[in-house]
């Protein structure tokens, strides 16, 4: 087996309905429409300075507070760049799939997710709650104590860039306080690179970090991203930003790539993963019709956009049917989309609530662009690429 990681993307990980503490072993979380959760816990195989084997465990964090409007501080006042152009180089999530053809297994997809239970929590709804954060001139970059969320030969060991003045995902500053995903996200635009870090934890002096990723914005990654079998702050290996829709965007009246969902471990299927995931985890046990991390889910071009409820559905609905979106991770919420608290428009402008695309059922989508399926639990070995 092994060593894996869990990477923590800089947006701020919501992977693997697991939710774990510090000190103990990730344990599946997938939060209810009530708020309730589902609990199942796992093992990790404890490895050289606190990063552990990886047993599959994705991260997690489905929790939806309401988007945040408040004015961001002095270090992260300029928001990063639109997520559609993050990346110098074309990528699959950049890739307009209008006009490709319908997977010959859509059909028995769609119909399998439908039979498994569909989208978590029965209807297809918004989370805003991951936070991707900007480096300036200024920013300090910070060293970090590995904990058992860190995997090896997955994650990196890197120091960390931390804004003034910025915030966790799901938090209010830089303190795991909610015991979350806690992903730590941000754009460095001066050196290029993007960086992910799932259960991010500062208190004062001390920092102790979960898997962490990083990016290089001018590269162009090959079918197999940073490496055969190896997670990332998602579960199925995928950069959190490159997928996630902001209110800037939103505003400007289009998106310009594909974006992110997730599904109930019980509704992906079972160790696999097709490109270009590059990863899967130990506690997926969908059926063989149940979809694959890394599946692309196109918005049927007869889908009625213009009865949705407001403007800024409207422009999430066209992307997906553009681009699609892709299963990056386990949980609840389906759709991951960026908090505005450190963006210039606001999700209040545009009218998109968390409920405002429950009206997307799963049988408005298809399945297209599925290569061969890899089966990760046979061999869970990461290949870092160089």
């Amino acid at each position: 087996m092994r060593i894996a990681l869990a990477l923590v993307l800089l947006v701020g990980c919501s992977s693997g309905d697991a939710q774990t503490t510090e000190d103990s072993s990730p344990a599946e979380a997938s939060p209810t429409e009530d708020g309730a959760t589902e609990t199942s816990t796992t093992e990790d195989g404890a490895i050289e300075d606190g990063a552990t084997a990886d047993t599959g465990t994705p991260p997690t964090g489905d929790a939806s507070p309401p988007p945040d409007s408040s004015a961001p501080p002095a270090d992260t006042a300029l928001p990063p760049p639109p997520t559609g152009s993050l990346f110098e180089q074309p990528h699959p999530w950049t890739k307009d799939v209008s006009a490709s053809p319908k997977s010959t297994e859509s059909d028995a997809i769609i119909n399998g997710l439908q039979a498994a239970g569909g989208w978590g929590g029965g209807s297809f709804r918004v989370d805003f709650s991951i936070e991707v954060l900007r480096a300036t001139a200024t920013t300090p970059y910070r060293d970090f104590t590995a904990t058992s969320d860190f995997y090896s030969p997955d994650c990196d060991k890197v120091p960390m860039p931390v804004p003034v003045g910025g915030a966790l995902e799901g938090e209010s500053g830089y303190a795991c306080a909610g015991d979350g995903d806690c992903h730590l996200i941000v754009v460095d635009s001066m050196t290029n690179k993007l960086y992910e870090m799932w259960r991010a934890n500062i208190s004062g002096t001390t920092f102790r970090g979960g898997c962490a990723a990083v990016w290089d914005l001018k590269k162009k990654y090959g079918s197999t991203l940073r490496g055969k079998g190896c997670s990332s702050a998602d579960a199925a290996g995928f950069p959190i930003t490159a997928m996630l829709g902001n209110a800037d965007e939103v505003a400007a009246g289009k998106i310009d790539h594909a974006l992110r969902f997730i599904l109930p471990n019980a509704r992906i299927q079972n160790g696999m993963y097709v490109a270009p995931a590059t990863h899967s985890t130990g506690p997926t046990s969908g059926g063989p019709n149940t979809p694959p991390y890394g599946v692309r889910l196109r918005l049927r071009s007869g889908f009625a956009v213009d009865s949705l409820p407001n403007a800024g559905a409207k422009v999430v609905a066209r992307a997906l049917q553009k681009y699609g979106m892709f299963l990056a991770d386990g949980g609840t919420i389906t759709l991951t989309l960026q908090s505005d608290r450190f963006t210039t428009a606001k999700w209040s402008s545009s009218g998109l609530t968390s409920s405002s695309l429950t009206s997307l059922k799963v049988s408005d989508f298809e399945v297209v662009e599925m290569g061969p399926r890899v089966n990760w639990k046979a061999d869970t070995d990461c290949t870092r690429n160089p």
